[in-house]
């Protein structure tokens, strides 16, 4: 039976490892030893690993896990248009991911904006989604190389996926993300249980991830850029520069600024 393991890293950083049993895909393995201590344990033979962009806490470990498992013929899948070392499959939106031990499929879908080729991989079947850093709990990525236009429509398509998709973010950012849309919608009741939910979770050494989609449309103020309350903050933010009509690209755009300086 397929499962998602969240191997912790550096500060904030959670390497995911999807596995069977018995072999294992690594996500964005920026750190290899925990990676390595996660696979030791349980006994499983890493054969893929998957990259969502180029930073070096999501790539940093990938050089090591080939050295260290040099006759496991591991596969390294990564964005087409960034330098990924050792990349061997390059990927485009369109492109799948036939994975097939551990046996799982994956959609790729480009989404520009944290960088200009950053990828996400999205299992149809498993409704999993592993975003690097384009989504968070509670939050997006800052725009590191994109613009408010290119992720805004990055978050549409994936603010486009069944609710019930459970989103594999790279960082444990929840709570702090929470603070911050609290004050773009301190009105709101889901985002008050949210809240409580994952300070409880966090209070017991638990990740406040995976999260899903439908709960990220109800709490992120990054998905609800067409939500009044978001309109009028985003208004408030640019100090009156966007209307109240403003297109979701301006509103997107003036929300990360704010949350850029809160």
């Amino acid at each position: 039976m397929l499962k998602v393991f969240p191997v912790p890293a550096f500060t904030d950083n959670y390497l995911w490892v999807i596995d069977d049993g018995t072999y294992a895909a690594a996500v964005d393995p920026g750190d290899a030893a925990p990676v390595i201590d996660y696979l030791e344990r349980n006994s499983l033979t890493l054969t893929a690993i998957l990259i969502t962009h180029h930073h070096p806490d999501h790539i940093g470990g990938i050089t090591a896990l080939l050295d260290q498992y040099p006759s496991n013929g591991i596969q390294v899948y990564g964005p087409a248009k960034e330098n990924i070392p050792s990349c061997n499959v390059r990927l485009q939106e369109g492109d799948v991911v036939e994975l097939n031990a551990p046996a799982v499929r994956f959609d790729v879908i480009d989404v520009p904006g944290h960088t200009d080729g950053h990828i996400v991989f999205y299992s149809v079947e498993h409704h999993w989604l592993f975003c690097g850093d384009t989504l968070f709990g509670g939050g997006c990525g800052r725009l590191r190389e994109g613009t408010a236009k290119q992720m805004q429509s990055s978050l549409a398509k994936l603010k486009a996926l069944p609710r019930d998709t459970k989103v594999y973010c790279a960082h444990e950012y929840t709570l702090d993300n929470l603070r911050f849309a609290v004050a773009v919608e301190p009105d709101s009741t889901r985002l008050q249980q949210r809240i409580e939910a994952d300070t409880a979770k966090r209070a017991r050494g638990e990740p406040t991830l995976p999260s899903t989609i439908g709960v990220e449309r109800d709490t992120n103020p990054f998905f609800r850029w067409d939500v009044t309350a978001v309109k009028l903050a985003a208004q408030r933010a640019s100090s009156g520069n966007i209307g109240p009509n403003a297109a979701p690209d301006l509103v997107f755009g003036a929300i990360r600024e704010w949350k850029n300086h809160f």
